[in-house]
């Protein structure tokens, strides 16, 4: 069984169609890239994948648990970062990994913290007030809120998003580990070299459709180019 069923996917704002019946599978510890330009659905799907969304038609199940009927369920297994994410400025980042803590576990607050402190690989800055952090900085802690607990499913928005190169190193290694012990990974990025080298499988969306899907050098094979970003520019004109 998959890990994430998505089939026939539709969510309509009003007259607005963003997404138009999308279907897809993401397998356990798979790394799955939802990639497209702006307004293609990424975002929107990420949502109701996440369960701040209500399905307009269709169905999604995430480990077994149809979204419709347990979205609490749902959201006990799975962690959500979205691209525009922040942390609380006046807190240290050690305290805002308890605050975000006591929410999963109460019994495993000290256990989750530890997690998400060698996750976020912050050093001593780890007790210093977020608002004091870099923006990279500020992504790791966000980041190592999002694996702390271990999730079933992480939903990465632009995990990089604005980073320089060492930071966004940095989260891609965290990125690719985290699978190792059991957790899939579904993200979205416009870095297509940070697609190429992370996502085991892609779906390019454009329209609020899936125009393609596959493995990243079986598409790079498939329309003779040099690069998914090569691979992008021709199926998503």
């Amino acid at each position: 069984m998959a890990s994430v069923e998505v089939k026939n996917l539709v969510k309509n704002y009003a007259e607005v169609k963003a997404v138009k019946g999308i279907s897809f599978d993401i397998e356990k510890s798979e790394i799955f890239g939802l990639i497209g330009p702006n307004g293609a659905g990424k975002t929107t799907t990420l949502r109701i994948l996440s369960t701040l969304l209500t399905i307009t038609d269709g169905s999604v199940k995430i480990m077994g648990h149809d979204l419709k009927e347990k979205p609490g369920k749902i959201r006990e297994i799975i962690s959500y970062l979205p691209e525009d994410a922040g942390a609380y400025k006046n807190l240290s980042g050690r305290d805002y990994l308890k605050f975000i803590a006591n929410f999963f576990d109460n019994k495993k607050t000290n256990e989750l913290v530890s997690e998400g402190i060698k996750i976020a690989n912050l050093g001593d800055r780890i007790d210093d007030k977020v608002e004091s952090y870099s923006k990279g900085m500020k992504r790791r802690l966000l980041v190592g809120r999002a694996l702390m607990n271990n999730p079933r499913l992480a939903i990465l928005d632009e995990p990089t998003s604005g980073l320089d190169v060492n930071n966004a190193q940095e989260i891609r290694k965290i990125i690719k580990n985290t699978t190792e012990d059991g957790t899939t990974i579904l993200l979205s990025s416009h870095n297509m070299l940070e697609v190429e080298f992370l996502c085991d499988r892609i779906a390019l969306i454009n329209n609020g459709l899936i125009v393609e899907e596959g493995k990243p050098n079986n598409l790079i094979k498939k329309y003779k180019a040099k690069n998914i970003e090569e691979v992008f520019t021709k199926v998503v004109k």
